[in-house]
């Protein structure tokens, strides 16, 4: 039952990444740069680009169908495929993520070091969530 929770959360907090990415793309550059985007993503925004838009959209696909497979996980909607597996390479790109993002506080790479460790310790917190629930859970 636990595990089945812990699903729930990491579903939704990828859920509501999913929904900041969409935000950034309506609301634009503002969003882009408080998000921590970097400035040539919201400059791109200003001068009407359309590939922010596109690599954002794409993030965001990628973070809801990846809420999908944690509410798979818990229940929630019909069981789907390759769950475990799926749901530990989920696991293992926000744990790397979040253990990467540490190394480039002190070359930022367009970002702020501020970027970096605000959103390292955001995916790592989503990665135990995750790795939590795996591990309580009983999927096969």
């Amino acid at each position: 039952m636990f595990g089945k929770k812990l699903f729930i959360l990491a579903g939704a907090l990828s859920a509501i990444a999913a929904l900041l990415h969409l935000a950034c793309i309506y609301f634009g550059a503002p969003w882009y740069r408080f998000l921590g985007a970097g400035e040539q993503m919201a400059l791109m925004a200003e001068q009407g680009s359309i590939e922010p838009t596109i690599i954002t959209s794409f993030i965001a696909i990628v973070l809801t169908i990846w809420s999908l497979y944690a509410f798979s996980a818990a229940g929630i909607i019909r069981r789907l495929v390759l769950l475990r597996v799926v749901l530990m390479f989920i696991t293992a790109v926000y744990l790397l993520r979040g253990v990467a993002g540490f190394f480039f506080m002190s070359n930022p790479m367009g970002r702020s070091a501020e970027f970096w460790l605000y959103s390292s310790l955001i995916c790592l917190s989503v990665g135990l969530v995750h790795l939590a629930a795996l591990l309580k859970s009983k999927l096969s």
